[in-house]
């Protein structure tokens, strides 16, 4: 059965990330009841999904970036306890521990190369999220916005599966791109 958070975020496109607590209130008057904290410390945490819920929001906390959490089980118990809605974590163990608590649980992934990727599907296994957050999300734009402020070239690699993929990275601004994608080494 699907979290009853899941049909939240369906209702709202883009489900603002709060970096610093000092912009909370420019989270709160964005439209959609769902708030990804990625922020704050253990004495602090409380009063700011406090400040969530006052504004009708639900706070899904990312317990990896929560200055003073332990990498352990016990980080979901204590963001549980206070009154977190759902917990973000790259640790599948600290996830689950979270769903296992009724917590909306999110597993976070970086998928940068063929081996991450590969390793994606034992990790949902192991976790049992409730959804997956995937980073990067814009890879080709980034590549864009780097390769004008920088003064390096560029090299786009890890995920290109096709011709279209390496086209899109020298269009976006990559010189070259690198792959172990042997179909790919003819292009």
């Amino acid at each position: 059965m699907a979290h009853a958070l899941i049909r939240l975020m369906e209702e709202t496109p883009v489900v603002p990330a709060l970096k610093d607590a000092a912009q909370i209130q420019e989270c709160v008057a964005c439209p959609g009841r769902i708030v990804f904290v990625l922020c704050g410390d253990i004495l602090g945490i409380e009063a700011l999904i406090r400040q969530l819920h006052d504004a009708g929001k639900k706070a899904v906390i990312h317990a990896d970036l929560v200055y003073g959490l332990a990498q352990k089980e016990i980080a979901a118990d204590y963001l549980c306890r206070c009154g977190a809605d759902g917990i973000i974590s790259t640790r599948p163990h600290i996830v689950r521990r979270g769903k296992e608590l009724g917590m909306l649980s999110v597993l976070r992934v970086f998928v940068i190369d063929s081996k991450a990727l590969s390793n994606l599907k034992s990790e949902v296994e192991t976790g049992r999220p409730d959804m997956v957050e995937v980073l990067p999300g814009t890879i080709f734009s980034a590549i864009g916005k780097l390769s004008t402020q920088l003064r390096t070239p560029l090299i786009a690699g890890g995920l290109l599966e096709s011709k279209r993929d390496v086209m899109a990275a020298l269009r976006a601004g990559a010189l070259c791109v690198s792959s172990s994608n042997r179909e790919l080494w003819t292009i």
